[in-house]
């Protein structure tokens, strides 16, 4: 397993920051602060999608460039992890529905990653350890049965998360297929919306969260994330997400005015020390 690059590293940083900010924006549309949440969530994944696609359309006037080859299974792994998220969330608590979105990423990418060959030398397995150990540390306090509708929604984003992840590794240019792919959704995230019309619902902000994590979080950091698949193997890839629930976290103390507790701090120390020995874990593998 090569070291990653400091290029690679920035990239995976603000990725993590971006899909961070994604759970972020999703759990403030969807509060129930206001009642039944400022946007239903089909409406939501609607408007994230159709706002993703515009600002890709967008980005790609900016230089013109080919078009990426049509992939279909590209585009419908995006769509089932934007609609999955959202319904997910309506039920489940943050730190139960972290746990499993993580949980189900990191089983889809290390069975692909050790399945092709991957592996880690004994720091790379000491820091996946701590890594997992530090999340187990921030979700434990607010884990509990969940509905098990719920469950099985973020199980299921979590899987296509992995595998549309594992498959944008090899894409010559990121930002090509990502707008193939926003693109491509869009028509099933409409469907959605039509589908689930007797219940739609929205006000100014609900619009305004989904528009920006679509635009900005979601379709411009899905590039970056792209781009920084490139440098990192499968088992890397996996591994840094644990770090999206700590970003998350934290971001809701400062947005959201949750409590930073000891406890938070302690796993905020453990996943990012973790990370990093992944990261420069040199085992000898496939990437």
């Amino acid at each position: 397993m090569a070291r990653a690059t400091s290029a690679t590293i920035v990239l995976t940083a603000l990725a993590m920051a971006a899909f961070a900010a994604n759970s972020l924006l999703c759990r403030a549309a969807l509060s129930d602060t206001v009642r039944d949440g400022h946007i239903d969530p089909a409406t939501f994944g609607a408007v994230r999608v159709t706002a993703g696609a515009l600002v890709l359309i967008c980005a790609m006037r900016v230089k013109p460039r080919p078009a990426a080859k049509a992939d279909w299974r590209a585009a419908a792994m995006l769509f089932a992890y934007v609609a999955a998220f959202s319904f997910a969330y309506l039920t489940l608590p943050a730190g139960t529905g972290a746990l499993i979105l993580f949980g189900a990423v990191q089983l889809t990418m290390f069975a692909v990653g050790l399945a092709g060959g991957e592996r880690f030398a004994l720091p790379g397995w000491m820091g996946l350890a701590l890594a997992a150990a530090g999340l187990v540390v921030l979700v434990l306090p607010g884990v509990a049965a969940p509905p098990l509708a719920g469950a099985a929604l973020m199980a299921v984003a979590g899987a296509a998360w992995g595998a549309y992840s594992l498959r944008g590794r090899g894409v010559p240019d990121p930002l090509a297929a990502t707008a193939s792919n926003f693109l491509r959704a869009l028509p099933l995230a409409l469907l959605l919306g039509v589908v689930f019309a007797a219940r739609a619902h929205a006000d100014a902000a609900g619009i305004a969260l989904a528009i920006a994590s679509g635009a900005l979080t979601s379709g411009l950091g899905y590039v970056i994330w792209y781009a920084a698949l490139r440098g990192l193997t499968a088992l890397q890839a996996a591994s840094v997400q644990l770090s999206v629930p700590v970003i998350a976290a934290v971001g809701g103390t400062l947005w959201l005015d949750e409590a930073f507790t000891p406890r938070l701090a302690v796993a905020v120390v453990a996943i990012l020390g973790g990370i990093a020995l992944v990261l420069t874990d040199r085992a000898r593998g496939r990437g």
